[in-house]
């Protein structure tokens, strides 16, 4: 106990420390620390008229692992359009936290239950040197099931999670998006009690598409992630008299906070990027291309807090990428701290970006630029290049958007698959020299211009003659890369086996490199002239 409740006081002045908030018109008692497992507390006079002219903070502290129930009992307070006169703030925990703000409140309609994520929450009452009114009430309780959950993101979880779940319990929770947004909610652990009907344990879940839309789940497999089709999602679990299991957690992602982008490229950022990030948020933003698209992440700006002093991992506030649509997927990197990493690329169409983020030391965060890259085989001969891409791959785009140096280069199709090939001495090609080696370079260029707006993507197709090797690079050379502008990056990404196969199946018509077999048998030629010529010498 002595532990405990040393470590909250070490809290609570971290939390509380010296700041504007701290503080209450000299003479008005109010605000403090509340760590009992429940109480009430309310405006100071309540429910006679509150002072003017005061500010007072209440940071409520449960056990770790614990979560807060808060409701109010009586509200009235001086209205205003935007609250902007006497409010009370509630905020997902500590006040000087912007990003965990969960709302304002004025008027007379008291503000809804809320559950907060972790195990502090904070209340701020302010009010102004005119109008007066009664105030409020308001009670707190720990762990217990239910409530309004809101902010850019949470977690979700059953009562006594991890431990088994009591019975005959019923927790109601509505998840209201952070603005104008949709809510999506992703279990990480789940197991409940199973039946056919789950008529028994379940937990059902309203407000999302289709069959989603008060399904119910039980037994030991996941529910599929889920989107709201409006801007809060509903979430029921229900337990019987006997029979129980582990649970289940879940976290809930809104707002700035669980963006899905399909363009063929773009930026985006950490929330409130290029200022300081909120603290205790956990952040998916997925990148979805049509099939056969690689997605290259390039990172343009990260500034989070430092690793681990002892251990130098990411144990703290990190950024991570994964290989896919969820943190199942294959790692592709894990980072902290400010120094940028490379760029990493997808294996497939998908690629998910992770931000998570403790309670503690928030920094600028991050900046990134992606790109999806279009899977091509190229390959070079002595005198020519081909390039092959899958049709289906740049659907809808005509051959003619599609063409190496210039617009009368453009590919052709045959069998869903756009060719080009052209000899060095045409479609703009030139050769340079690059480390000490002849190469002969072009740009193929991929235009999804559409709608007056232009956006023409740039790789540089590069052979070295003498070994026929080709090679594939991005021209940047726009502002939308940063410092990655006016540089080529490498993008030899080489399409799945199966993936070129494909291309190279349809297209058995293009003839192979004689090249070599010619220069030989000009080689042979000329020694058999030669030794001729020498036997005639001699005869004559």
């Amino acid at each position: 106990m002595l532990a405990e409740l040393g470590s909250c006081l070490v809290l609570v002045l971290v939390l509380l420390g010296p700041g504007p908030r701290a503080h209450a018109m000299k003479g008005v008692k109010c605000g403090g620390v509340l760590s009992a497992p429940s109480g009430n507390f309310s405006s100071p006079n309540f429910p006679r008229l509150y002072p003017y002219n005061i500010e007072c903070s209440w940071l409520i502290v449960v056990a770790e692992g614990s979560s807060v129930l808060l409701t109010f009992h009586a509200f009235d307070l001086e209205y205003h359009d935007s609250c902007g006169f006497d409010y009370l703030e509630v905020y997902n925990g500590a006040s000087g936290d912007k990003g965990s703000l969960l709302g304002r409140f004025c008027g007379r309609v008291p503000p809804p239950p809320f559950t907060s994520s972790w195990h502090v929450m904070s209340v701020v009452f302010h009010s102004d040197k005119h109008v007066a009114s009664q105030g409020f009430s308001a009670g707190y309780q720990k762990d217990v099931c239910g409530g309004v959950l809101m902010g850019l993101s949470g977690v979700l979880t059953s009562p006594d999670y991890p431990d088994n779940y009591p019975n005959n319990v019923e927790c109601h929770w509505v998840i209201h998006a952070s603005g104008p947004a949709t809510v999506k909610l992703v279990f990480v652990d789940f197991q409940v009690e199973g039946s056919e009907e789950c008529t028994y344990d379940y937990v059902a879940v309203l407000g999302g598409p289709g069959p989603a839309h008060g399904h119910r789940y039980c037994g030991s497999t996941r529910p599929p992630t889920l989107v709201s089709l409006g801007h809060e999602l509903q979430v029921v679990f229900k337990s019987d008299f006997n029979i129980g299991g582990r649970g289940f957690k879940a976290y809930y992602f809104s707002g700035e906070c669980q963006e899905v982008y399909t363009a063929v490229r773009g930026n985006f950022s950490s929330p409130q990027y290029p200022s300081a990030y909120p603290n205790n948020i956990h952040c998916h933003w997925t990148i979805r291309l049509p099939p056969g698209y690689r997605v290259k992440v390039f990172f343009l700006d990260l500034d989070l807090e430092g690793p681990n002093s002892l251990t130098r991992t990411c144990d703290f506030d990190h950024l991570a990428a994964f290989d896919g649509a969820s943190e199942e997927a294959s790692l592709l990197g894990n980072w902290c701290g400010h120094h940028l990493p490379a760029p990493v690329t997808s294996s497939r169409n998908q690629l998910l970006l992770l931000l998570h983020t403790d309670r503690s030391t928030t920094r600028r965060g991050f900046s990134v630029a992606y790109i999806g890259v279009v899977p091509m085989n190229v390959s070079c001969s002595r005198t020519d290049f081909q390039i092959l891409i899958a049709a289906q791959t740049l659907a809808p785009l005509e051959r003619t958007k599609v063409y190496l140096g210039s617009r009368s280069c453009a590919a052709q199709e045959a069998g869903g698959t756009f060719r080009i090939q052209a000899r060095f001495d045409t479609c703009g090609t030139e050769s340079q020299r690059r480390n000490n080696t002849s190469v002969i370079v072009s740009v193929l260029y991929i235009d999804f211009s559409a709608g007056g707006q232009e956006d023409v993507h740039e790789y540089e197709v590069r052979c070295e003659p003498r070994r026929k090797e080709a090679s594939v690079h991005l021209l940047s050379g726009s502002d939308w890369l940063g410092p990655y502008a006016a540089t080529a990056e490498h993008l030899q990404e080489a399409p799945p086996r199966d993936e070129v196969e494909a291309l190279e199946g349809p297209v058995a018509m293009v003839p192979q490199d004689t090249s070599d077999i010619v220069f030989l048998g000009l080689c042979i030629l000329a020694g058999v002239l030669m030794v001729v010529a020498i036997v005639v010498l001699m005869l004559l």
